[in-house]
């Protein structure tokens, strides 16, 4: 018999909606699909059978994130189908922090109202941000919560597992003054500040639609660029160059709250500002909302998605692999002995 509740229904609960949805995203969770997973959707666990082979101590490294008040500019464009990649980012760019690999996803949506198709194009972004990643979505849950969020809004958060041989994890305790600190372009804003810059551009449906000529699109557009997933280029360095010591991921926090996470203490990061490529995106929110400089390098990635530390010897290569991988790389500073975390001058 088919499952159906006239009551739930009533209640502001369709699970036949629920139902729909799952069908329609099938087809973009099949993309994931690897020979390691075991199990299709709609079973009570995903099932993945890790490939060892070779390893001598795997290690598993997990994250969690979420896409934050991002998810409002989506709703003001009612454009749903790129949230899912900065979600699938979020999580993988911190794994890889590590050394590790990602290997599965896992989703939650959370929402007011459960639309089949805006569901499904949530997932479908989703799906392009594990293609990315190489990584498998094994599952994931839709939650329809009536009276707990808006019908016309929704929330998503992520899960991802990686592995990592534990040799082979990054460890900045080999650091030493004179590493050279490489920069990964950002691809814009990322999922992080949004709080601060809608509260800037006092956004809405018209101040989205409007064109900026710094930007080349509309500030809606900037905005919502997914964030740029790095798993591939990473990947590709720490299989070609040994001595990639740490990675670290700009996030919310900014260059202040993130770099030094990654540095061995004792050591800062020099970084001369000019070295920087601030993305134009940045400087429109500066310039709009009167932002000190010190609080903007404390807030976005202003450009910089990645900062990778390697030995100096090794910069070069490690800068043209990572263009090689169709990145954007430059070499952004280097340690020195210093307990001030970030010297940026």
């Amino acid at each position: 018999m088919e499952s159906y509740s006239e009551s739930y229904k009533k209640a502001g609960v369709d699970v036949t909606a629920g139902y729909k949805a799952v069908e329609l995203m099938k087809s973009h969770i099949a993309r994931t699909m690897t020979s390691n997973v075991l199990t299709d959707i709609g079973g009570f666990g995903g099932l993945y059978a890790l490939d060892v082979t070779g390893m001598q101590q795997p290690v598993l490294v997990s994250g969690t994130d979420g896409v934050g008040t991002k998810l409002k500019i989506a709703f003001l464009m009612d454009k749903h189908t790129t949230i899912g990649i900065d979600c699938v980012a979020m999580c993988v760019n911190d794994i890889i922090c590590c050394g590790a690999k990602p290997q599965f996803f896992l989703d939650y949506i959370a929402l007011g109202k459960n639309i089949p198709e805006k569901v499904a194009s949530i997932v479908s972004g989703i799906a392009e941000g594990c293609v990315q990643a190489g990584c498998a979505l094994v599952g994931g849950e839709t939650a329809e919560m009536p009276g707990f969020y808006p019908v016309d809004e929704y929330d998503v958060a992520g899960f991802s597992v990686g592995v990592v041989e534990r040799s082979k994890i990054l460890n900045s305790e080999t650091q030493k003054a004179g590493d050279i600190l490489i920069a990964l372009q950002s691809s814009g804003v990322h999922s992080n500040g949004y709080s601060l810059i809608r509260k800037v551009f006092t956004v809405n449906e018209q101040n989205l639609a409007r064109h900026f000529s710094e930007l080349g699109c509309t500030l809606g557009d900037a905005l919502l660029t997914p964030t740029k997933i790095y798993v591939s280029a990473v990947q590709k360095l720490l299989a070609e160059v040994s001595s990639v010591k740490s990675i670290a991921h700009i996030t919310g926090g900014g260059f202040y709250e993130n770099i030094p996470r990654a540095l061995k203490k004792g050591l800062s990061a020099k970084i001369s500002r000019s070295d920087v490529q601030v993305l134009p995106i940045f400087d429109l929110i500066a310039k709009t909302g009167n932002i000190p400089e010190r609080d903007m390098f404390n807030t976005f990635n202003m450009g910089v998605g990645m900062m990778i530390c390697v030995a100096a010897e090794d910069a070069d290569r490690a800068v043209q692999v990572l263009n090689d991988s169709g990145e954007k790389a430059y070499i952004l500073g280097e340690l020195i002995e210093s307990d001030e975390g970030v010297i940026l001058k």
